[in-house]
């Protein structure tokens, strides 16, 4: 993702593959915000497409008997183009890796609310 001054308006679908009890601290900010990291967590990792957010949710979410949710969510496009994408698998493993330190100018730039669009259990 590069700026473009003539795409300022633009938003760009992202997602973020979470547990229960981070959708938990997503709810508790209404929607329009992801949790800050906790120790040890220096990067914040919205991932690219929907495929890749599903993979996550279904094979780590779910561990232990937890659920996986899928977010889906809109993000003003020049706020982007400070966190180049990452591959980091197979081509669709694509992710932005937003420093914790500025995970609040992300979160600032999320247009619109965050949505819940899957959930995943490994419960019986």
């Amino acid at each position: 993702m590069t700026h473009d001054p003539e795409n300022e308006n633009q938003l760009v679908t992202l997602f973020r593959p979470v547990g229960p009890e981070e959708l938990k601290l997503i709810e508790e900010a209404n929607f329009t915000a992801f949790p800050p990291r906790l120790p040890g967590q220096p990067i914040f990792y919205p991932v690219c497409n929907e495929k890749y957010a599903d993979e996550i949710a279904q094979r780590w979410n779910t561990k232990d008997g937890n659920k996986g949710y899928v977010t889906r969510f809109k993000v003003r496009a020049e706020a982007l183009a400070q966190f180049p994408v990452q591959v980091v698998g197979a081509k669709y493993h694509q992710e932005l890796w937003v420093p914790a330190a500025d995970q609040d100018l992300f979160n600032q730039a999320i247009v619109g609310l965050i949505e819940v669009i899957r959930e995943f259990s490994n419960e019986s």
